[in-house]
């Protein structure tokens, strides 16, 4: 019988492949899916939220440039620009073509302003990770492909990878090198308190991969196994999210040096957790799974529960298993599955 730990140990035993004493678990919604939780559950205290959900990951992060508004739409610091959408529970980002989807030339591309990592605001990053003692630490939305394609816009981005590579190597190469101090300055005003760091880059639709494989060696490998490099120097993981069918890509990823993989698209039969499970097991940890199209805000709370020990029974005695949702929760999603989903995963004990 294993003994209650930590759920900082329960997160690191996951990612580590070692046994636990219950299924870890982390928690993610929309803005607008929590006012509905909230609302559920009598209180906005959203620390006393995720405690009742018995998440055992938390959450820090510097703050970034502010936002502009540009009247038709809203631009970050990067360059992405969206417009907010009003729903019934809040708003919702929906991305438009970037700053530079027009440009033309390299000139372009290198005197655009780009952001520096002493712009982000760490002032109280070191509080909030005391604050969350005990609970893993996640830092951060770094991201090298799927954010320099938001910039240039992603038709313009997924031509430029046959036509003008130099162009995809530059961008990359930008954010690269922004995250790579970024990432150690976090750690350092963490005061080594971040576990771990959070890189995105979505690299397939749910059906298949949005480019060749191959390319993934050309453009993504190197850059993403030095990022890793210096993730494992500081002493702590990576976690790459990847939206889709990222099957293709998962030994690539694990080959480059990424420890958890988010999150299990359940979108292909080379999906499953049970393949995953067999394929993968004490290569890579998981992260994510339970479905938020169908499931979560579809189904009935035993149609929940029974995915959560589903995907308990994929992965022996958790090894390399973190529940949660296999992306933010979205607003349509019923309260009563979010809380059915965190009840079933307390249940799922090991030993």
């Amino acid at each position: 019988m294993i003994n209650k730990i930590s759920s900082r140990e329960r997160i690191l035993n996951a990612v580590r492949h070692l046994p636990n004493d219950r299924m870890p678990c982390n928690f993610r919604a929309e803005e607008a899916t929590l006012k509905r939780l909230y609302k559920y559950a009598g209180h906005g205290d959203y620390d006393r939220l995720v405690t009742e959900l018995g998440a055992d990951i938390r959450y820090a992060d510097a703050l970034p440039p502010a936002e502009r508004d540009c009247g038709a739409y809203v631009q970050n610091y990067w360059g992405e620009r969206y417009v907010y959408r009003q729903s019934e529970w809040g708003r919702v980002r929906e991305d438009m073509p970037g700053a530079l989807a027009e440009a033309e030339t390299m000139k372009e591309l290198k005197e655009f302003d780009w952001p520096l990592p002493g712009q982000m605001d760490y002032s109280g990053l070191k509080r909030t990770c005391e604050k969350y003692k005990g609970y893993a630490i996640l830092y951060g939305f770094g991201d090298i492909f799927t954010r320099a394609a938001c910039v240039r816009g992603f038709e313009p981005f997924m031509l430029d990878m046959h036509i003008r590579p130099e162009f995809v190597h530059f961008l990359i190469s930008r954010f690269e090198n922004f995250y790579m101090e970024e990432y150690t300055r976090a750690f350092e005003e963490s005061g080594g308190a971040v576990d771990i760091f959070l890189m995105m880059g979505d690299l397939s639709s749910q059906l298949a991969p949005l480019f060749d494989p191959a390319m993934f060696s050309v453009f993504i490998a190197e850059p993403l196994s030095r990022l890793c490099a210096r993730v494992h120097e500081l002493g702590a993981y990576m976690m790459f999210h990847s939206c889709g069918r990222t099957f293709p890509f998962i030994k690539m990823l694990a080959d480059c040096g990424a420890d958890i993989i988010d999150p299990i698209q359940r979108t292909s039969p080379d999906m499953t957790p049970e393949n995953l499970g067999e394929k993968f097991g004490g290569r890579v940890c998981f992260h994510g799974g339970i479905d938020v199209q169908t499931t979560l805000p579809l189904g009935t709370e035993d149609d929940v529960r029974a995915e959560v020990r589903r995907y308990a029974g994929a992965f022996k005695n958790n090894a390399g298993y973190i529940c949660t949702s296999a992306h933010y929760i979205q607003h349509d999603t019923p309260p009563e599955n979010v809380f059915a989903m965190y009840d079933e995963i307390r249940s799922c004990t090991y030993g």
